[in-house]
């Protein structure tokens, strides 16, 4: 047990100059990332992580939660303004956020995305806090085979929810973990699906299937659509109505429950290894959007499901350091950079951590606090400028993406070849979007099919073999149960709304053509 005078002596340290003007500043760069295509907080990261060497190790670290932290909420900005998401955890945010813009409301939505992340932020930095050690422990419990169990669940749910169809939904998540086992076994380092050529040995890089599939692809198909005319980048003529520039009490309040849902779900799935913040904010959607007592109205402009997503989104970033901190094992992508600089200023998390580095730890926790306040403020002044970005023409908005996501994704992959792949995917993205498939189900299965073949080769370890032995865990069998039970679910309300359709005398066609 960590003594009082230590988390006191901890969180004063936050409140020096220049630990201050580190989370200040990685929180505006984080904005500053995640708000243009292409870059994201997770590059940043990367890049700023060597330049830290030389700071306190609270300044260098707190920099880093703060780009993370700022990132996400950055990342919203282009989803909303121009269904662009800047970085993939955004991509929900798009599906309700980008059609309230072209309503009008791009400041609302904005606005809204804002507070939800916030508040998502703020709610899993509290159990962070208060309840790491449990939570880390639960999430040891949580083994191979409930893994899997797990994502089975998940894409049963999202398959069911997001696309025009569950075959549909299917087949796209399929193609991700199809893509996703390109490069080596993880097993026994066996090439797989490279057709010789030796730069897809450690797979396909997330940053260039992600960006080609969600940003390019849009883009281009904008593109197209606007027949050489150049028009604002977001249609979103302004009513002058100011209920549309602020998200009131009364609007904030009557997403309670989706916040609080959204944060639970996020702080949960945060805390487990391998299942980041791409996957929380689809699975908030969806079972927001289950529970919803309207939820045609989902994919329309419901500000619901900005709030569902982002609430939970951001709810990943301190769930990710509970098994960073008391176990030493990276959650994401970001954690695994922490632990990087961790490492580099001579640091090794793990159980002990809290015992050899107690003030630094509550240091940290301090400076999580502190960036989340610093996020609402910044974000409050840099959604005054962001949202500008409606009156500029297509051609600028559209050219400088397209430049910012050739750069970003050539400085991920360190070359040309990333960039191949970009746009090769982009083209990907563009015949799934014209027949119908769901290039978010796609994504997220890519991001998820690593660690799902990890985990099944450990669970069919673990088992013999046999599946049959599943009925060794139960909680894995409720999972499996569920997710039977969500399928046929599903096609059961399919199949029942096609028939009241028909019943109406409305045309299929017309039918989809309302859900998109």
């Amino acid at each position: 047990m960590v003594d009082l005078s230590v988390i006191l002596a901890g969180f004063g340290d936050v409140f020096t100059p220049m630990t201050l003007l580190f989370i200040l500043f990685g929180v505006v760069l984080g904005q500053f990332v995640g708000a243009v295509p292409g870059i994201g907080p997770v590059m940043a990261m990367a890049i700023a992580i060597p330049f830290t060497f030389g700071l306190d190790p609270l300044a260098a670290i707190a920099f880093l939660v703060g780009v993370n932290k700022g990132g996400l909420v950055g990342g919203a900005v282009p989803a909303i303004l121009m269904n662009t998401p800047g970085t993939p955890d955004a991509a929900a945010t798009a599906l309700d956020g980008y059609p309230l813009a072209r309503q009008g409301k791009p400041i609302k939505a904005t606005k809204m995305a804002l507070f939800s992340s916030v508040s998502g932020d703020t709610f899993s930095d509290i159990v962070l806090i208060t309840v790491s050690a449990p939570l880390a422990i639960l999430a040891l419990k949580m083994g191979p085979v409930e893994i899997v169990a797990l994502m089975i669940f998940a894409f049963s749910v999202i398959s069911g929810l997001m696309g025009e169809s569950l075959i549909k939904g299917v087949i796209a998540a399929a193609l991700g973990l199809m893509f996703s086992f390109v490069g080596a076994d993880p097993e026994s380092f066996t090439p797989r699906l490279m057709f010789g050529y030796w730069d897809l040995y450690d797979g396909l890089a997330l940053t260039s299937v992600a960006i080609g599939m969600l940003a390019i692809s849009e883009i281009l198909r904008r593109m197209t659509e606007s027949f050489g005319q150049a028009g604002q980048g977001v249609l979103a003529p302004d009513n002058g109505n100011p209920e549309d520039r602020r998200v009131s009490w009364a609007e904030f309040w009557s997403c309670r429950f989706t916040l609080l849902r959204g944060a639970t779900l996020g702080t949960i799935l945060g805390a487990l290894p391998g299942i980041g913040s791409t996957a929380a904010a689809f699975m908030s959607y969806a079972t927001t959007k289950a529970a919803s007592k309207d939820p045609d109205s989902f994919g329309r402009g419901n500000i619901q499901g900005i709030a569902a997503t982002e609430s939970a989104n951001s709810a990943v970033v301190g769930a990710n350091l509970i098994p960073l901190l008391t176990l030493g094992i990276p959650g994401s992508v970001t954690a695994a950079l922490i632990i990087s600089a961790f490492m580099i200023h001579g640091m090794q998390p793990g159980p002990l951590l809290f015992e050899t580095q107690g003030r630094l730890v509550y240091g940290l926790f301090g400076a999580m606090i502190i960036a989340n306040f610093l996020n609402l403020w910044v974000g409050q002044l840099g959604l005054r400028i962001w949202v500008k970005v409606v009156s500029a023409p297509e051609s600028v908005i559209f050219s400088s993406a397209l430049l910012l996501c050739f750069v970003g994704v050539a400085m991920a992959t360190n070359g040309i070849f990333g960039i191949v792949i970009m746009l090769i995917f982009a083209a990907l993205g563009i015949l799934m979007h014209s027949f119908g498939y769901s290039m978010v189900i796609f994504i997220i299965a890519f991001f998820l099919g690593p660690q799902f073949e990890k985990s099944l080769a450990q669970a069919l370890a673990l088992l013999d073999g046999n599946l049959l032995r599943i009925y060794t865990s139960p909680v894995a069998l409720a999972l499996l149960v569920l997710s039977v039970i969500s399928v046929f679910w599903f096609v059961s309300r399919r199949t029942n709304a096609k028939a009241d359709t028909t019943n109406l005398g409305v045309p299929d066609g017309e039918v989809l053509d309302q859900k998109r």
